[in-house]
């Protein structure tokens, strides 16, 4: 008797974790959905608060909501449960070509952030509203809160910044040997670039700058992987202590860079680059290379976070290769 209503108690435990396991693929499933949804309905704009932010708090929120509704959760499960769908649909996106490795791993910190946080508002919500008529349109309402911020976000929240990043290096090489090798830079071999998260998302890796002709007025062409070429004017000239020039986007193939990072687009243009170098003491040459860049956003405040992260890692790629070519040359 005794095990028989075991066995019958385990049944029921079994039948309720199935359950369940269900309701939380459910919820999971109409998270999902509503993502990628979101994602193909945006289109361009995808670069407004509406999708950077509003979005993922949604996408948790309805999530979680459908659950809670269902059967109770821990707010563990409130915080967690969000990041599968979110997760689901960016890789899909990133699998379907829709978007870049780039924008992912820029979108994703922050997104992740926000889904929990819905998802938390979703537990509350759910708990807190009885009837299905108030939970249905709770439900709508949030849904349709990035289409209602999408339309007038832009007047509001647009603007444009120039930033400045730069970035310092020692080299025990006598300037004359640094000049040479930043005024050109001939071609780099895959073994000298250091290990650099920008080339882990798929930035493209240097591959050389040509000059036209010493002097201001002449031509650096710096040329990247993928075929992304920049055209480089130099506009100050002083050998061994300044050269600096204006930077314009030349070739930048589809498919080398994601639209919504592509230099010289509507978000993001690099302008100006300047290499300073200062003499030290024991043969030792302090070398400063600083750009500046444009960025056009609704979200500066956090776009502005990663394009500074990237320029300081592309520049302290570059001045890395540099230095070990200045110093073995130094000691050959």
């Amino acid at each position: 008797m005794l095990s028989r209503l075991r066995r019958a108690e385990d049944a029921a435990e079994d039948a309720v974790e199935d359950a369940r396991t269900w309701l939380l693929v459910a919820g999971s499933l109409v998270g999902l959905v509503y993502g990628i949804a979101i994602r193909l309905i945006s289109g361009p704009g995808v670069m407004t608060l509406g999708f950077i932010l509003a979005m993922p708090f949604a996408l948790g929120f309805l999530a979680v909501f459908v659950v809670e509704r269902e059967q109770a959760q821990k707010l563990g499960m409130w915080l967690r449960l969000p990041w599968v769908p979110l997760a689901a649909a960016l890789v899909g996106m990133w699998l379907a070509l829709i978007e870049g490795l780039i924008c992912i791993a820029m979108f994703a910190p922050i997104a992740l952030i926000l889904a929990s946080v819905g998802g938390v508002a979703g537990g509350l919500c759910a708990r807190a509203l009885r009837t299905r008529r108030s939970q249905g349109i709770t439900l709508t309402c949030v849904a349709v809160v990035p289409f209602c911020i999408m339309p007038w976000e832009g007047p509001v929240f647009h603007r444009t910044v120039i930033r400045e990043v730069e970035n310092v290096i020692d080299i025990h090489a006598p300037p004359t040997v640094v000049w040479r090798n930043i005024e050109r830079v001939p071609p780099i071999r895959t073994d000298e670039l250091p290990v650099s998260w920008t080339r882990g998302v798929g930035f493209p890796d240097p591959v050389e700058a040509t000059l036209s002709e010493e002097g201001v007025g002449g031509v650096r062409q710096a040329s990247f992987k993928g075929g992304l070429l920049f055209v480089e004017t130099v506009d100050a000239w002083q050998p061994q202590r300044r050269l600096a020039f204006t930077i314009r986007a030349d070739r930048v193939p589809r498919a080398t860079l994601d639209e919504h990072v592509t230099v010289g687009g509507a978000y993001f243009d690099v302008l100006r680059g300047e290499y300073r170098l200062e003499t030290l003491a024991n043969g030792v040459t302090r070398v400063h290379l600083s750009s500046q860049h444009r960025l056009s956003t609704d979200f500066n405040w956090y776009a502005q976070l990663w394009t500074d992260a990237v320029m300081a890692d592309l520049q302290r790629n570059i001045l890395s290769v540099i230095r070990q070519r200045c110093e073995k040359a130094g000691n050959s």
